[in-house]
């Protein structure tokens, strides 16, 4: 299938589809006419790629990773893969720091604003 079909199964733009074959996330095969010629194994391969982005991991963790999700009927999931879960720790630890940062600027604000 052409680029433009496989956006419109997943519901992602054909740029990100691009992106993601940038960053080695989607690999298609090309016509000899040098079009991307995508299987219907990449749409899984999409669903697997936008629950790890909805997840927060990022492109270059997710290569590693990426086939340590299943997709089924219920959604993503992940199966622990070896060193999968310390990368998943670090950023949930990552995202803890930053939304504290964040309580703590959001006090100061609220101080801010009382005092006047």
């Amino acid at each position: 299938m052409r680029i433009g079909e496989l956006a419109a199964l997943t519901g992602v733009s054909a740029r990100a589809l691009r992106h993601y074959e940038d960053r080695g996330l989607l690999l298609p095969a090309r016509t000899s006419g040098g079009y991307r010629d995508y299987a219907d194994e990449d749409v899984t391969r999409v669903a697997q790629i936008t629950a790890m982005i909805a997840a927060g991991v990022g492109t270059a963790t997710m290569k590693r990773y990426l086939d340590c999700v299943r997709v089924g009927d219920h959604g993503a999931s992940l199966e622990m893969c070896p060193d999968l879960r310390a990368e998943l720790d670090s950023l949930a630890y990552r995202l803890e720091v930053k939304q504290a940062e964040l309580r703590e600027t959001q006090q100061r604000l609220s101080e801010l604003t009382s005092a006047g």
